[in-house]
């Protein structure tokens, strides 16, 4: 019997019509597990996984393997974006085990949880070395019946090791990252950094949206060129390339090449959130109108594509869609996105097609694969017909609408908590910077949802909604760092006091539940289920990492309200950027991000006024605009209350005025505008 129906997961859902008797992961089925005393088979994976669709295709799919399956193992089907900490401690184990970790993760494991035998993805016939998905079947079978005792001992042994392994500071406080720190993290940063095409490193490469966070807060501290030149570069060919989608806007996961030419053509919500914000940061820093041209896109695309009904935003699209034309509904990767010469000048005529053809890179050979091209945005070969202006703005949109009617990747469009964070955060501050009062209004509705669906009445988060409903999966650390990041940044656009308080409640959670003695952050809560281990991990991965997180956002309440416990808890966080940053820099783009803002202060700016006020708004967008790193910017009336920041805070002649200030130790304040700018370098 297939238990996935009643799923709110898409992901288990796509699975609930599978032959395999799948569970969800409950104690129910570890309980059936040791009723039948057979081995727990455990696959993990989500929606938009291209790998994971082949699998389920090639063997979830087929009545032999699913009967083998269903005879020989009680088989639970998690998704990792909903419990993340289940899939991080078995991901644990998988790299400890074989050097590798990826989706889907298959782990055979005893009827207890302890695991014993690891792999990703098994085809359903031997190649290239690789098993076959049913010889690993049958290999674990015979195993567990012939030989018991060496399975219990090994599951035993790995469970012991795992859970032995735990993050802890030595005696006395955690020393603080210093500026020799951040210069180490910057001179690591630029040994692996890539002259030719930007990034990090060679192929696959990962859009490095956090680590280019932390050189663009680097150059606005220290004024670095070599900083802020990797990020304009890295930038620059991105935008070009094939990772990021030149007619709807919006990046892909990442590249299979260092060119950034071929996506893997998933689009995954934290990547575009934290790549339009850091678009916009880059404008905000150089007015490139390129970088403000992706940072729009890129809204746009969050709000077009990704956002709900209910006001949220969904999580993904996936990589496949059924291919155009096709009779039989094959899915491929990429079919909606790439192009052949024939296509574009069957939508665009034969002098705008082949304009079309040389300035979006697509031959006919193909940059992809069967002929097909990723539309890029290379240099055009010298002769090319001419695409600029009026011309290409038709040429883009006549191609977009022709794509509209290509079958659409499928969508997941279940709400995360973390993700939907970091969306607040970039919607409001591009809203602002470009006066878009609509990108303002979607950051809030997205903060309202996850107000209103997900946050209980005892401060505690949901990690996951969908249609309007919260998921029964809990919150771990980096909802609430990453929540609470979001809303401090609405707060910090809008000036409505509401988004401070409601901060507050998460990060009170974050300081009772999340932390421990040392000063170090658990990704799970004191009181969440029990696994083989407690999860942490500092580092950050496609997103920022729980701890990351947690500690930006307790960074940046402090500055609003003066606690000397969130700014000590904050410190403390901040001692694993100094031991991880100088070096691996790559890993804590995020941690390094806030730890450049504690070396800076950072920055308090108030700026107090009547509502409405001309002068009060201009002061206000000139702080919004600073790019002092990770600048706190309160906004309100004379005599606002439930703002340490704004409290004692004057007008100034008469007049709104700003202060600047470090630690509540405040300059000189000012009515001037471009005297608050200077006052902001």
């Amino acid at each position: 019997m297939n238990r996935l129906a009643d799923a709110t997961s898409p992901y288990l859902l796509q699975h609930a019509d599978n032959p395999v008797d799948w569970w969800p992961w409950s104690p129910e089925a570890f309980a059936e597990a040791r009723r039948r005393d057979v081995p727990v088979l455990l696959s993990v994976g989500y929606s938009s996984c291209h790998w994971c669709h082949v699998m389920a295709r090639e063997s979830f799919e087929d009545e032999e393997t699913a009967a083998l399956m269903n005879e020989c193992f009680v088989n639970i089907k998690v998704d990792r974006e909903e419990r993340p900490d289940v899939d991080a401690v078995y991901m644990e184990a998988v790299q400890a085990a074989t050097g590798q970790g990826g989706w889907p993760m298959t782990v055979f494991a005893t009827p207890t949880g302890e695991p014993f035998y690891f792999g990703t993805y098994f085809p359903p016939t031997a190649r290239h070395g690789v098993p076959s998905f049913q010889e690993v079947l049958e290999g674990v079978q015979a195993a567990w019946e012939e030989r018991r005792g060496e399975v219990d001992d090994t599951a035993g042994q790995i469970a012991r090791e795992l859970a032995g392994r735990r993050i802890k500071y030595g005696e006395g406080t955690p020393e603080l990252p210093g500026a020799a720190d951040m210069s180490a993290a910057l001179l690591g940063l630029t040994k692996e950094f890539d002259a030719m095409y930007g990034g990090f490193g060679g192929a696959p490469k990962f859009p490095p949206s956090m680590a280019l966070e932390f050189l663009l807060r680097h150059y606005a501290r220290t004024g670095s060129q070599g900083a802020l030149q990797m990020v304009q570069s890295t930038c620059d060919v991105m935008a070009r390339g094939g990772i990021y989608d030149q007619l709807g806007g919006g990046f892909s996961r990442y590249s299979v090449d260092a060119q950034w030419r071929v996506p893997h053509f998933e689009k995954m919500i934290f990547d575009n959130a934290l790549l339009c914000r850091l678009y916009a940061h880059l404008w905000r820093t150089t007015r490139a109108e390129s970088a403000r041209r992706i940072a729009l896109e890129t809204a746009d695309f969050l709000v077009r594509e990704l956002r709900t009904n209910e006001g949220g935003f969904a999580s993904a699209l996936d990589a496949d869609s059924a291919v155009p034309g096709a009779d039989d509904g094959h899915h491929k990767e990429g079919a909606f996105y790439v192009w052949t010469p024939r296509q574009l000048r069957e939508v665009l005529g034969e002098e705008d097609g082949a304009a079309a053809a040389a300035y979006f890179g697509v031959t006919e050979e193909g940059t992809f694969e069967e002929g097909a091209s990723v539309l890029q945005r290379p240099q055009p070969p010298v002769g090319a017909p001419a695409l600029e202006g009026e011309r290409l703005a038709s040429v883009r949109e006549r191609l977009y609408a022709a794509r509209e009617e290509r079958p659409r990747p499928g969508r997941d469009d279940k709400v995360v908590a973390a993700w939907n964070g970091l969306v607040v955060a970039a919607l409001a501050e591009v809203g602002a910077y470009f006066e878009r009062p609509d990108l303002i209004e979607a950051a809030t509705g997205a903060a309202d949802l996850l107000v209103g669906v997900h946050l209980d009445a005892r401060g505690r988060l949901a990690r996951t909604s969908r249609d309007g409903l919260a998921g029964e999966s809990v919150g771990v650390l980096e909802d609430y760092g990453s929540t609470a990041e979001g809303l401090l940044t609405l707060y910090a656009v809008t000036g409505e006091t509401a988004w401070l308080d409601l901060s507050g409640v998460l990060l009170e959670t974050v300081l009772q539940r999340f932390v421990a003695p040392d000063g170090t952050f658990y990704d799970t809560a004191d009181d969440a289920e029990t696994l083989i281990r407690r999860p942490q991990d500092p580092t950050d991965g496609a997103a920022p990492s729980g701890w990351s997180a947690a500690v930006g956002a307790l960074l940046a309440y402090a500055s609003y309200t003066g606690s000397s416990r969130h700014r000590e808890a904050a410190e403390r966080g901040l001692g694993m950027v100094k031991a991880l940053g100088p070096r691996a820099p790559r890993f804590v783009g995020w941690g390094l991000s806030v730890a450049e803002a504690a070396l800076d202060g950072p920055r308090e700016i108030a700026i107090v006024g009547p509502e409405g006020d001309p002068g009060r708004a201009a002061l206000h967008r000139v702080a919004l605009l600073s790019t002092a790193p990770g600048a706190a910017v309160a906004v309100g009336e004379v005599g606002t209350e439930g703002v340490p920041l704004l409290a004692d805070r004057p007008l100034v002649g008469g007049r709104a005025g700003a202060y600047v200030c470090r630690h509540f130790v405040c300059d000189a304040p000012t009515a001037e505008p471009a005297v608050l700018a200077g006052m902001l370098k």
